[in-house]
């Protein structure tokens, strides 16, 4: 089970999400997040974290060049876009040396058709709530059309309670977490963090 642990902006929440075995690590640059941080503060916290775990960048609704500058202003090692970006954006990231991470709401992936959806398998997609990080608990009959059929994780209002059932009901490659791992709103608790990871992995 894939985990990634987002919105960090503390080396202790870093040290945290690494030494519980996180595959993953987000950093917020999107506008108007509590959890938005500086390229420089990302650079910093990412100089303690091992080869093996990425950098995850998160970005919504924001120029792909400007999204690129600050993945390489901060040395991550993937982007993720969670806006309205195309398959293309994806690819000009890729091509730039990213890993890549494509979110959805899972309604927004329900509306697309069969030729978009079938684009997007070969891609790491992530399904989200409607509202990314406001700790809405992401619903599974939303997946009317089934769960993708690619590489995929599981996000939206997932918390140490409830991330082993819904990972157990729809089978994602991993699960992704913020304000599940929150003693209040954009800060990170370490004993919710090491919770929710031990429970993700006792999903499979």
């Amino acid at each position: 089970m894939y985990v990634k642990i987002c919105g960090l902006q503390t080396a202790e929440a870093v040290a945290t999400a690494i030494e519980a075995g996180a595959n993953a690590v987000g950093f917020v640059f999107a506008p108007g997040s509590p959890r938005t941080i500086t390229a420089e503060l990302a650079r910093e916290l990412g100089r303690t974290v091992p080869a093996d775990v990425e950098t995850v960048g998160v970005f919504r609704n924001q120029p792909i060049d400007k999204v690129l500058e600050i993945a390489r202003a901060a040395s991550l090692t993937t982007v993720q876009l969670h806006g309205n970006e195309t398959l293309s954006d994806i690819m000009r990231a890729r091509k730039a040396g990213f890993h890549t991470l494509r979110a959805f709401s899972a309604a927004a992936h329900n509306d697309l058709d069969t030729h978009e959806k079938l684009a997007w398998e070969s891609e790491r997609i992530l399904l989200d709530a409607t509202e990314p990080g406001a700790g809405v608990t992401f619903d599974p009959t939303l997946l009317e059309g089934g769960a993708p059929a690619g590489f995929w994780l599981l996000a939206g209002g997932l918390t140490p309670g409830n991330v082993a059932q819904l990972a157990s009901a729809l089978r994602p490659n991993g699960v992704d977490v913020s304000s599940g791992v929150e003693s209040s709103r954009g800060i990170k608790d370490a004993r919710l963090i090491r919770d929710f990871i031990k429970a993700a992995r006792a999903s499979l």
